[in-house]
């Protein structure tokens, strides 16, 4: 495990603004009083409750910082806006991240954003199929429709994992784009034989009948980082000291993350539509300070191996890492 360098103005040096980075510049819009208004993009889920909780306990003001928090699907949504300027930072899963850098777009992984428990039993994502569904296992979603929330994604990579670790033949797995909201009612419904799901939303699924067949994470990837915060070449050209305090900040608000799983909870019902008694049943993501890199390397792997990308990713090189 590499731990991410803090400061980063050397790296600053040596990166290069480019015209991928958004035509707006790099660096985050200032106030009168010298605050720097700082557009994230995130997701409406579980993982991100540390910056939720972060911004509540005042760790980016103390740094200058006023956040501007822009709910979206997932992080193949957020990498074009990060890349346009629309955010200066933003939370994706790792595929996300390597797929934009094996296409050559200039993005900078700066900070951890969850990881798997490591668990199958405790773990926040999962797999779950209709009370009624002849799917047991992994090995029986082969041949199946899947829901996820973006194709050739952390979810699908890691459920061919699991599949293929258990005997099946994971390319004849049909998956189909599904938000996460929309997926306890698509498995009830039976519209999909099986969906990918991450807490609060494993816990919603569960409450209209559903059950787990596979913790793809915490199967497929020991010690799986599944999300980071990320920016542009360019932001850490033009603006280096604003991606050290954001670092500085997201960091301490991983820690109060983890030592705090009932502000988790309870900052989780804030930015959801999630009920409180189902953010006090779900299970929580892992909030280190450290990205697991060889768990990113495993990931670029599997998506080179299952035609997701042609070139393997340079993870290091993706990574602000001493």
């Amino acid at each position: 495990m590499r731990r991410l360098l803090v400061p980063i103005a050397t790296l600053a040096l040596l990166s290069t603004a480019t015209a991928c980075g958004g035509s707006d510049g790099g660096g985050a819009p200032t106030a009168e009083d010298g605050t720097r208004q700082l557009t994230v993009g995130v997701i409406p889920i579980v993982d991100v409750a540390p910056i939720y909780l972060g911004q509540e306990q005042g760790f980016f003001e103390e740094r200058g910082i006023e956040l501007e928090l822009v709910p979206g699907s997932g992080g193949a949504a957020a990498v074009p806006g990060v890349v346009a300027g629309d955010f200066q930072f933003a939370f994706g899963n790792v595929t996300s991240v390597l797929l934009a850098a094996s296409q050559g777009l200039p993005l900078k992984v700066v900070a951890e954003g969850n990881s798997s428990t490591g668990d199958p039993t405790t773990d926040f994502s999962a797999v779950v199929v209709g009370a009624d569904s002849p799917i047991q296992g992994a090995a029986d979603l082969a041949g199946r429709t899947v829901a996820v929330n973006n194709v050739k994604n952390i979810g699908e990579v890691t459920i061919r994992k699991a599949v293929e670790d258990a005997g099946g033949d994971s390319s004849t797995i049909n998956f189909v784009e599904l938000a996460f909201p929309d997926m306890p009612a698509a498995v009830a419904g039976g519209d999909v034989d099986a969906a990918w799901v991450v807490e609060p939303f494993v816990t919603v699924a569960a409450g209209q009948g559903a059950r787990t067949v596979l913790a793809n994470f915490a199967e497929a990837v020991p010690d799986l980082t599944v999300a980071t915060y990320f920016t542009t070449e360019q932001v850490i050209a033009e603006d280096p000291e604003l991606v050290d305090d954001f670092q500085a900040a997201i960091g301490e608000s991983l820690q109060y993350a983890n030592d705090n799983p009932g502000e988790v909870r309870r900052i989780i019902t804030t930015y959801t539509q999630i009920a409180p008694e189902v953010a006090e049943q779900m299970a929580l993501p892992s909030f280190p300070q450290e990205i697991d890199v060889e768990s990113m390397e495993t990931v670029a792997e599997l998506m080179q191996e299952y035609g997701i990308t042609t070139e393997p990713v340079d993870v290091d090189a993706l990574l602000a890492t001493d």
